[in-house]
């Protein structure tokens, strides 16, 4: 098995756990917001879609934490993370920066404990 293989297998595994959750196979934006929300601890009836693109900011940020993208720099007085950018993200193409950010996502949740 390459490791490409080996990451679908364990999207597909995080996908369904998921979906007995909720109900709805997910996307990447959906687990994206989830971890944003899981993040800020933020919680309204109806959240805006320029609050939707912040939560999914800060999962992408916490995601990519661990590879040294970026660091938390303070979390403001309603207690939402801000972050420093630390390095560039390489240009490549659409399918290895989304393989990049579920192999972030995946490890996340393991160590959230989650998977």
């Amino acid at each position: 098995m390459n490791a490409q293989d080996d990451l679908l297998q364990r999207w597909w595994q995080l996908e369904q756990k998921l979906m007995d959750k909720f109900g709805k196979k997910p996307d990447l934006e959906s687990i994206l917001f989830l971890i944003g929300l899981q993040e800020t601890g933020f919680i309204q009836d109806n959240i805006s879609k320029e609050q939707k693109q912040d939560l999914m900011h800060v999962a992408l940020c916490t995601v990519l934490m661990p590879s040294g993208y970026y660091e938390l720099d303070h979390m403001d007085a309603d207690g939402w993370p801000h972050f420093n950018q630390l390095k560039e993200h390489q240009a490549q193409s659409l399918m290895e920066q989304e393989s990049l950010l579920k192999d972030h996502v995946l490890f996340y949740f393991q160590n959230e404990g989650l998977i």
